[in-house]
């Protein structure tokens, strides 16, 4: 585990959302991590000390000027003493004063000292994050090599407020720590792989779509596993539910021929895998309102045209990947179809899987997948997605240093 032995310095800034740095702490110390926190005056307002030093199992440090903690240099001790500064939330005046580099309390002092990798997990209001002296402290830090983690779009604490803005949950916050601790091989280090994920929505008016079932979930798991291996990871994902990746770069589209687009843009590249469930009809011809009901009236037909192929493009494509890879989702006849799809679309490899209703896949965590290849079949047992994707990145790795 990335986190095991693992000393994290957390540092929590005043806002609302550092009620959430209490599950953050539980989350790291279940990976084997150790925390050590700094809380604000302004975080103390929010959360006590009492409850942030008992879920850490360590001293609580709040003041610059302790005697106690100072009297060994401690903030340049806390500075120093640890594997990453974790900084959740990170709020939009603590961001400033990094930026900026002022050192008025210990969390900046400390901040100011240290040589360790940053991560800070931004929240506030979407007006404060859309605000231009937000995004040049941003584009200052991000220059100085600190890394984010969110913000998500959202329901504010303020009633009636959404937008950008709340801080990424604890679990998001882990996997990104993770990502930047992970000191494990990369064999994908310098290797550009394009994944897509989740449906695509296809309008029939401007409330109603066709689309396939998907909930993005082996895609972004996908994604992740290949980033985790070093890969530079463009991700083009459908409409979800899900949080995006860490380590990814994200491109949100809705209809098939958006992801078309994107996902040519992103080439060349060494690998693609195409897992997204895009619709295979499209509306011919949208309506710009709400198709009405109106009692008598016949039901209106709706004229369908064919959506681009995707898989197919990208496997025929004059600047053809290395390495294509498709999913098949069937119901029936599975290896059979998987086989037709490996040789129409010109793939080198096909993901095949029974997603009947009764197999719980479509939608679950769980995936049972064939590997259908011109020379045989492997089949893998039951596994999470996680570990789908974990068992394929490896394989896609192998797959290109053979090549």
């Amino acid at each position: 585990m990335a986190l095991s032995g693992k000393r994290i310095l957390l540092i929590i800034s005043g806002g609302i959302a550092a009620y959430k740095s209490l599950d953050l702490i539980r989350r790291l110390r279940e990976r084997g991590a150790s925390v050590r926190p700094i809380m604000t005056k302004g975080a103390q307002e929010f959360v006590t000390s009492l409850a942030v030093g008992a879920l850490a199992a360590d001293h609580v440090f709040t003041d610059l000027f302790s005697r106690q903690d100072e009297q060994d240099v401690g903030h340049i001790r806390l500075a120093r003493d640890c594997d990453l500064v974790l900084v959740a939330p990170a709020t939009a005046d603590l961001m400033a004063k990094m930026a900026n580099g002022l050192a008025d309390d210990l969390a900046t002092t400390v901040l100011l000292a240290t040589d360790r990798p940053v991560l800070a997990a931004p929240a506030m209001n979407p007006r404060m994050w859309a605000h231009p002296a937000t995004k040049r402290n941003i584009e200052t830090l991000r220059r100085d090599g600190i890394r984010f983690i969110g913000p998500a779009a959202g329901e504010m604490a303020e009633s009636r407020e959404t937008g950008t803005g709340r801080m990424a949950e604890p679990l998001e916050i882990v996997a990104a720590a993770e990502a930047l601790l992970d000191d494990g091989p990369k064999p994908l280090a310098g290797k550009k792989a394009i994944v897509t994920s989740g449906p695509t929505h296809e309008p029939i008016d401007p409330v109603r779509y066709i689309a396939n079932r998907s909930s993005g979930r082996q895609g972004h798991a996908i994604a992740a596993a290949l980033a985790r291996l070093g890969a530079d990871v463009t991700l083009v994902s459908g409409p979800v539910t899900i949080p995006d990746p860490v380590g990814v770069r994200m491109l949100h589209v809705e209809r098939a021929e958006e992801m078309r687009d994107a996902v040519l843009a992103a080439l060349p590249a060494d690998v693609a895998v195409m897992v997204a469930a895009v619709a295979d009809w499209r509306v011919a011809s949208a309506a710009d309102q709400k198709l009405k009901k109106h009692p008598g009236e016949s039901i209106p037909t709706l004229a369908l045209t064919e959506n681009p192929d995707i898989l197919k493009t990208v496997g025929h494509h004059t600047t053809r990947p290395k390495l294509v890879i498709g999913f098949a989702a069937e119901t029936q006849d599975v290896e059979a179809n998987a086989r037709l799809k490996l040789e129409r679309k010109g793939a080198d490899l096909i993901v095949a899987n029974d997603v009947s209703p009764s197999t719980g896949i479509m939608g679950g965590t769980r995936n049972s997948v064939k590997l259908i290849r011109r020379d045989g079949i492997e089949q893998w047992p039951d596994l999470s997605k996680d570990e789908v994707a974990e068992r394929l990145a490896a394989l896609i790795a192998e797959q290109l240093m053979q090549r």
